[in-house]
């Protein structure tokens, strides 16, 4: 049984190499509906798993200063305390693997939904972005509100946004695994159409990683990780990820996220309306 986790771990390790989005979308799904492991040790065990291999795409993003640290501040504000209240409520629920089982997998299906939508629709969600950027009224009368000039009012609005942006993203992910990748990097390409893709994608890289421990953890306390099957993920996805982003280049980005856009939203579909 080990040995096919560890398959598992290197397809989606090479997935996530090759186009940097895919861990919590592939990883519960197959480990659900492949091999029947419960909703709840899925989602406890792929948290881990993904703080594991965003690590490591962590450190190479701030080792090339690809990180704007105002930002995952300001994500994880809204993340992590998001992820600690939705970990308390399950805990006080503390629900039978049936009903955490009815709870995940509408859940899941409407979270790999709305992934496939931000891969398919990713430069027009930023295009909108540049357009809300450049409307300078509202953050003007909102200065004016609160006796602030509006340079301090748009940086109030847009930590504001940021905060509600990771709440959304700690409670989606606690419950499903699924929303720090593809998800938060469209909601970041809205918030802040102006800055670079690679700052984006290393601030929501790295805002992924102490969310999942904190959520991972959480799910640990829980008992809903399977260590065993955390290790055999490992083994096969930390080599694969590199495999993946050797071979990235040679496969234009469109193609690969219209492929990976639609498997996840057949897949979605099928937790969601079967």
């Amino acid at each position: 049984m080990v040995l096919q986790f560890i398959i598992s771990g290197a397809l989606v390790g090479f997935v996530v190499g090759a186009t940097g989005v895919g861990g919590g979308s592939l990883m519960t799904p197959i480990l659900t509906l492949a091999f029947g492991v419960p909703a709840q040790v899925a989602v406890g065990t792929d948290l881990l798993f993904a703080c594991v291999t965003k690590s490591s795409g962590a450190f190479s993003y701030a080792r090339r200063g690809h990180i704007p640290w105002s930002i995952v501040l300001w994500l994880s504000l809204g993340s992590v305390p998001a992820a600690l209240a939705t970990l308390a409520a399950l805990r006080l629920w503390h629900p039978e693997p049936t009903q955490f089982a009815a709870l995940v997998r509408p859940a899941l299906g409407f979270a790999l939904l709305l992934t496939a939508g931000a891969l398919v629709f990713r430069e027009q969600i930023q295009s909108l972005g540049r357009r809300v950027a450049v409307v300078g009224s509202t953050y003007a009368v909102a200065g004016i509100s609160l006796g602030l000039n509006p340079d301090d009012a748009d940086v109030a609005w847009r930590r504001a946004r940021t905060l509600a942006t990771g709440a959304l993203i700690g409670t989606l992910v606690t419950i499903t695994s699924v929303g720090a990748g593809a998800v938060g990097v469209v909601a970041l390409f809205f918030l802040f159409p102006t800055l670079p893709a690679s700052k984006l994608v290393g601030a929501d890289i790295v805002h992924a990683v102490p969310l999942t421990l904190v959520a991972g953890l959480g799910h640990a306390a829980l008992g809903t990780v399977d260590w065993p099957m955390l290790l055999g993920l490992l083994i096969g996805s930390l080599p694969a990820i590199h495999l993946g982003a050797a071979v990235a280049g040679r496969v234009p980005e469109r193609v690969l996220r219209a492929m990976l856009a639609s498997m996840l939203g057949l897949v979605g579909a099928r937790l969601v309306w079967i």
